[in-house]
């Protein structure tokens, strides 16, 4: 049995994968109940949503980042600095690695185009905001086949998750309201 004391790395590892994992699918149905107008009220605005949404997010980056990290760093497996950013680099398990590296480069480019969103024109961060959607089902499968805690509580945590996704989604596709000018809103809560 292995313990902390022997692998702490290896721990770490597992345990930051986890709770980013919860955070990036938190930080989705966040981001998919803040573009609904109609969940907006007095007592929760929808800055507060945005609000929440980007501080899980950075949370959840800051966590990818120390799995990223201490599994680069742990002799568990062999991972090279360039299985970070390269898909395809890994000797262990690439075909599953390189979803969790295709996810990690999306959330790259979300995170420096969020950044600098008023630069930009908003067709332009919205479209690159949208791969969102690819990076939740990259990460699902780079956590079912790279993981070493799909079994139990693992794979309930991982249907949990999907649950609330398509919960999310189903809201979001359900709901589709459009944008109001931003008059017609702040008249609207006077």
């Amino acid at each position: 049995m292995t313990t902390f004391s022997s692998a702490p790395l290896w721990f770490v590892t597992r345990s930051a994968g986890l709770v980013s994992f919860v955070l990036l699918t938190l930080t989705l149905a966040l981001g998919i109940a803040a573009t609904q107008r109609a969940l907006a009220s007095r007592a929760w605005p929808r800055f507060a949503t945005q609000a929440l949404h980007r501080n899980v997010a950075l949370l959840g980056v800051a966590l990818l980042g120390v799995h990223i990290v201490s599994t680069v760093v742990d002799s568990y497996v062999n991972m090279g600095w360039s299985t970070v950013l390269v898909p395809g680099t890994s000797g262990y398990r690439p075909t599953w690695v390189s979803f969790g590296t295709l996810a990690f480069d999306l959330l790259l480019l979300i995170a420096a185009t969020s950044l600098v969103r008023l630069r930009l024109p908003q067709r332009v961060w919205r479209a690159v905001h949208l791969t969102a959607y690819a990076v939740w089902p990259l990460s699902l499968l780079h956590f079912l086949r790279t993981g070493t805690d799909v079994h139990g509580t693992g794979l309930a945590l991982a249907g949990a998750c999907t649950a609330v996704v398509v919960g999310a989604v189903g809201v979001r596709l359900a709901t589709n309201d459009e944008p109001a000018p931003l008059r017609t809103i702040a008249r609207a809560h006077r």
